[in-house]
């Protein structure tokens, strides 16, 4: 049965479980918000179903609870970081806030950050900098265990590699790119697969390589102790982009490339290559906001299709989820409810 929870009870309840696994009291405020947030803007899969892992992965000493983000190269527009294992929603901002400080006075900044524990949702890094007038772009790797199959393989042979672009526009809400370079993530399969629901053909192969629509596979382990994949989005292009943010998000910023078998542990660790723009400083604000906004209108001045009620960009049906979400509240299924409910005993808290 579902639970239907208002973001602020839930951010309360994530925050007591963080501080009792270790974080201080402004960590785990931060962890719990970035987690619901994610939830409010309509991405579960990011969202508070993640708790029980992270204290898994604290109780395993995978995750580092009040780790600071660590300097290794500073020459202005240039930074090497590394996350040091620490909570990603903390560890990614602490980075961003660097990056960002860069970029204002070198007009950009190319930013590496190694080694963060689950970054989670990558659109937060990039809403931060179009607040500041920025425009980002994020390359990202995962390491753990390899859940999506290389297009015309079998298996899963490296991460669900998010990529995110944010580019801010003039007196509108901004335009923020955010996903998975998989079909569909791989928490969303986590939360059908606690709903008991099956998914849509296309997204998912089984422990032998072939279709299936049974989350599962990919969640728990199957009888012979395999996993089951994803599929990467777009067939070889998207499949290419995946490539590219793990050599990229991996390789160039030294957090490592995943080539090795699985290991059974419950940390998920992360690695960024950030670019930062100011359009100020490279001299097309102006024509920018300009050419921005004629190119924004000219999309949305197209016929819906049917179906449709509107053309929309990127960042919109997140921004019209929160609002829901805040006033209606957010659905959490019994299955993830209760999984939370067992990371709060584990650190000592009954729920």
């Amino acid at each position: 049965m579902q639970k239907v929870l208002q973001a602020q009870y839930l951010r309360a309840q994530a925050a007591s479980i963080f501080i009792a696994a270790g974080s201080s009291p402004a960590e785990a405020e931060k962890v719990a918000a970035n987690l619901v947030m994610a939830n409010l803007s309509g991405h579960d899969s990011h969202g508070i179903g993640m708790l029980p892992r992270y204290v898994d992965a604290v109780l395993e000493g995978g995750l580092t609870p009040n780790a600071e983000v660590k300097t290794l190269l500073d020459t202005g527009s240039l930074l090497s970081l590394n996350g040091q294992r620490g909570y990603g929603q903390s560890i990614g901002e602490q980075a961003m806030a660097l990056g960002m400080a860069r970029a204002k006075t070198h007009g950009s900044c190319i930013m590496a950050l190694a080694e963060s524990h689950h970054l989670g949702r990558i659109g937060h890094f990039a809403e931060m900098a179009v607040a500041q007038g920025l425009v980002s772009l994020h390359f990202v790797n995962v390491m753990t265990r390899p859940v999506v199959a290389a297009w015309g393989g079998s298996d899963g042979r490296y991460g669900t590699n998010p990529c995110c672009i944010g580019i801010p526009l003039k007196d509108q809400p901004p335009f923020v790119l955010d996903f998975a370079t998989s079909r569909v993530a791989q928490g969303k399969m986590r939360v059908a697969h606690n709903q008991g629901k099956s998914v849509q053909p296309g997204l998912l192969i089984d422990e032998h390589g072939q279709p299936t629509t049974d989350p599962g596979v990919v969640v728990v382990p199957q009888a012979n102790g395999f996993f089951g994949a994803l599929m990467p989005f777009g067939e070889h292009k998207g499949y290419g982009l995946a490539v590219a943010c793990e050599l990229l998000g991996g390789a160039l910023t030294g957090g490592g490339t995943w080539h090795h078998p699985t290991v059974s542990v419950r940390a998920v660790y992360n690695s960024m290559l950030t670019i930062l723009i100011d359009p100020g400083k490279l001299g097309t604000q102006s024509a920018m906001e300009t050419d921005a906004l004629a190119f924004v209108e000219w999309l949305r001045k197209s016929p819906p299709a049917d179906g449709v009620n509107a053309v929309q960009i990127a960042g919109e049906p997140e921004r019209r989820a929160r609002l829901q979400r805040e006033q209606d509240g957010i659905e959490v299924d019994a299955g993830t409810w209760e999984e939370i409910v067992g990371a709060a005993n584990k650190v000592g808290l009954s729920l």
